[in-house]
């Protein structure tokens, strides 16, 4: 008897499993790591997907580098290696220049809700799904993180400042802008930021958001960071395999958009409130300065940046249409 009481048993936890499992689960990368707070944030996010269909969607997040490396997801999503992912758009520069114009129009957004409002209501977002539809990719949505400060071990109060700085920046159009502008930037991923400004390879970088660089021990090494961020405002993105979107219910569809909208405002409101409390650290460490620029410095970095947004919209018939599109967005509200 036993060995049928033990078969029932185990039919039956198998039905109840059934019964709660999810009816869509997908398997998505991030381009942070595990240890910091965008990946806590985007795991929030994971989690309200799945609370929000009761169920029906269960997505494993996971870091980065977990499968591919963080420049590679678009291709892995097109071949169902992933499922999806969070990421910056400006990564995959390099399957066209339209990709880092459009994930980081340096020097053009003064905070996080004007990318946002342009995604979600000034044709962002349609453009965004017309360039990674030849890639069977379907843009969920996204926002911006923040704009990032800069850490420097020199004083930066101004454009001048930046003449023959060695400094680490992402490849495409911010080390153009910044070599444009007088640097000697070179690339190098995140995690050799805080090696290379130790060790002198570098003297300042372009990195992320003040919470982030703080937390992370790099104003002890670099104590000039500028605050508020002068340069960059990356997009920040939820994507998936088109045919797997496709796929989905109408509903499932409208809570997965509904919740990326959500997470762009979690994102860069978190990272907000993290910064005021990282800064207000900072300026009581007498051994930290922080640099804030004049409205007048941030206008010629701007005018250096525009000019190689004119420039990379020469190298793609997309990029240009980025560029059209961006432009016209921001002279339409007062913003150039």
């Amino acid at each position: 008897m036993f060995p049928t009481r033990f078969a029932t048993g185990v039919l039956s936890a198998a039905l109840a499993f059934n019964a709660f499992a999810a009816d869509y689960t997908f398997k998505f990368q991030s381009s942070d790591p595990s240890g910091v707070k965008n990946f806590e944030i985007q795991q929030q996010w994971a989690d309200r997907v799945e609370e929000m269909t009761g169920g029906r969607v269960a997505i494993d997040l996971l870091p980065v580098g977990s499968v591919v490396s963080h420049t590679e997801t678009l291709g892995a999503m097109n071949m169902g290696v992933l499922d999806g992912h969070v990421s910056v758009t400006g990564y995959f520069s390099g399957k066209d220049p339209a990709f880092g114009l459009i994930g980081n129009t340096v020097g053009a957004w003064s905070s996080p809700d004007q990318l946002i409002d342009y995604i979600n209501y000034g044709g962002g977002y349609e453009l965004m799904n017309e360039l990674y539809a030849p890639y069977g990719v379907k843009f969920v949505g996204g926002g911006g993180t923040g704009l990032e400060s800069f850490v420097s071990k020199k004083p930066l109060d101004g454009v001048e400042d930046l003449k023959g700085l060695k400094m680490r920046a992402p490849e495409g159009l911010v080390q153009s802008v910044f070599a444009a502008a007088g640097a000697a930037p070179v690339n190098l991923p995140g995690s050799e930021v805080y090696t290379a400004l130790s060790k002198g390879v570098i003297d300042a970088a372009d990195y992320t958001v003040f919470s982030t660089n703080h937390e992370a021990g790099l104003h002890e090494i670099a104590p000039h960071p500028v605050y508020p961020g002068f340069h960059s405002l990356p997009l920040i993105e939820i994507a998936m395999n088109l045919e797997d979107w496709e796929k989905l219910p109408e509903d499932i569809q409208t809570i997965m958009t509904v919740s990326a909208r959500d997470f762009a405002q979690d994102i860069s409101t978190q990272l907000a409130m993290a910064d005021k409390k990282a800064v207000r650290e900072a300026r009581d460490n007498p051994d930290i300065t922080v640099h804030d620029w004049s409205a007048e410095e941030r206008r010629k970095f701007r005018t250096i940046a525009r000019d190689q947004w004119k420039k990379y919209a020469e190298q793609s018939p997309y990029a240009e249409k980025v560029y059209q599109s961006v432009t016209s967005y921001l002279e339409s509200q007062g913003l150039l």
